[in-house]
């Protein structure tokens, strides 16, 4: 299996970008919301359980996806404090017992912007973060500091890419097969 792990700050267009490139390729998308929104509805964000869970979850499906013989996952990722400092190298362990190749790519976009993102309506899908007052609190509070992530295949501003284009350049960075 091979996963396509995109990961950046809550609004710079992930799970956008995601969708175009699943499209585009055939790969399977798991958005990590699915799991997060699952857990709101019992547990409050950053309780133990709603950490513990979510990164059960999110392990589960990686694993059953590799032994299932899914050939490619595009997951979004956005790292912030409740997540465990090694659960990404943690993850990245288990996928390779498990012969998966994973490639990372970063996703950025200047502060301005993605604060003018963060109401926008395919953000209120989900249970997303879309204040703006909020997100700077978590900011100003340490929630968003550098996170342990492994050096990313490719990074890319998308401010300075529509997600067609964020899509298609990381398709012809990993070598991905484009569809469409």
């Amino acid at each position: 299996m091979r996963v396509i792990f995109i990961y950046g700050l809550p609004a710079v267009g992930k799970l956008t970008v995601a969708r175009e490139l699943a499209a585009a390729t055939g790969y399977k998308l798991f958005h990590n919301h699915l799991a997060v929104d699952l857990l709101l509805s019992v547990f409050d964000f950053g309780t133990r359980e709603f950490i513990e869970l979510r990164e059960q979850i999110w392990q589960s499906v990686f694993i059953r996806g590799a032994r299932s013989g899914t050939s490619g996952l595009i997951f979004t990722f956005a790292p912030e404090a409740t997540v465990r400092p090694n659960f990404v190298p943690d993850l990245l362990e288990t996928l390779a017992r498990e012969g998966a190749e994973v490639d990372l790519v970063e996703l950025t976009c200047p502060l301005p912007e993605l604060k003018r993102r963060m109401d926008s309506p395919s953000r209120h899908q989900h249970k997303k973060l879309t204040s703006v007052a909020l997100f700077e609190q978590l900011q100003d509070g340490g929630t968003f500091d550098p996170f342990p992530m492994p050096r990313p295949r490719l990074s890319l501003d998308t401010s300075r890419h529509s997600s067609t284009e964020a899509a298609r350049e990381i398709a012809r960075v990993l070598g991905l097969r484009w569809s469409t």
